[in-house]
């Protein structure tokens, strides 16, 4: 059997694979960068997670709860990091080292 190029088509069982995949009909996967940025309202997840790179500690928040608590206009970004500072285990007394620092999942 010859090998495969780039330019060559690919074969049925490939496009049967991709076709069949359960996670296909799924929708798209919003990007951490892009899902920070969103207001609460906007978010499709149910469960929202944002992490502190700097301690490790992780923080999850059902998203009708932030709703209710932050309002449906919050930006994600501010939520997520109020969750974190509200809960700093990193304390220093300096504010440029204060804090987490906030991934948002």
């Amino acid at each position: 059997m010859p090998t495969r190029g780039p330019a060559d088509p690919m074969p049925p069982e490939y496009w049967q694979s991709v076709l069949g995949d359960l996670l296909a009909d799924t929708g798209p996967v919003i990007p951490a960068t892009r899902i920070r940025t969103q207001r609460l309202s906007q978010i499709p997840e149910h469960i929202l997670r944002v992490s502190c790179s700097r301690g490790g500690r992780t923080v999850e928040i059902q998203k009708a709860d932030a709703v209710r608590l932050y309002g449906p206009a919050a930006v994600w970004k501010a939520v997520g990091q109020r969750l974190l500072d509200d809960t700093c285990q990193q304390r220093t007394g300096r504010h440029e080292e204060d804090g987490c620092w906030p991934v948002f999942e």
